[in-house]
């Protein structure tokens, strides 16, 4: 039995069958570069293998992004942020509509992503389902519901002018300034 949390501060148990079990994994489908919302083989065309901490069994090959690569996909990014770009020109809530569906694949492929971070990372299932992808799913959602009303404006916040940083930018490590959390890079 496992806890699920508290009534009237009695925790609460849950049978163990209740939670959440991870799924069996044929094969590891997507092992390219994503750039651009395109799958991209490797410019090295170099791939490496993922393993297993537990087993040291490899998962699956993937390729090897070299500065090529990340090269292409900062200049993918700049272009996207670049005044007449298809993600510009779109609208506000469209960009929410689509922030919402990515975080509906998420939830969807839950079972699938947590069982795959578990795989790749050894961290613990349950951890990796109800804490790391709902987080992500939450703050998809967060940053979906601002997409129509944010305009631009820099937010004067304590900490981050003086660095020099506004809202959004990105720092000499490539890294961006998080909205919401000025000191957390991501």
């Amino acid at each position: 039995m496992a806890q699920s949390g508290t009534r009237n501060g009695v925790a609460e148990k849950i049978p163990a069958s209740d939670l959440p079990q991870p799924v069996k994994v044929q094969r590891v489908r997507h092992t390219k570069i994503f750039i651009n919302n395109e799958w991209h083989t490797s410019i090295s065309g170099r791939t490496f293998p993922t393993r297993n901490p537990a087993t040291g069994d490899i998962i699956c090959e993937v390729q090897e992004a070299d500065k090529e690569d990340v090269d292409k996909a900062v200049a993918a990014a700049k272009a996207a942020k670049e005044h007449g770009s298809a993600w510009r020109r779109m609208e506000p809530s469209r960009r929410g509509r689509l922030l919402h569906r990515l975080a509906d694949l998420v939830e969807r492929d839950r079972l699938l992503l947590a069982t795959l971070e578990t795989l790749d990372t050894g961290k613990p299932f349950l951890h990796a389902f109800f804490i790391d992808l709902e987080g992500s799913i939450k703050t998809l959602r967060y940053y979906a519901g601002w997409a129509d009303k944010i305009h631009g404006k820099s937010v004067p916040v304590v900490g981050r002018q003086e660095r020099g940083q506004r809202e959004g930018e990105t720092t000499s490590k490539g890294h961006r300034v998080r909205d919401s959390n000025p000191g957390q890079l991501h």
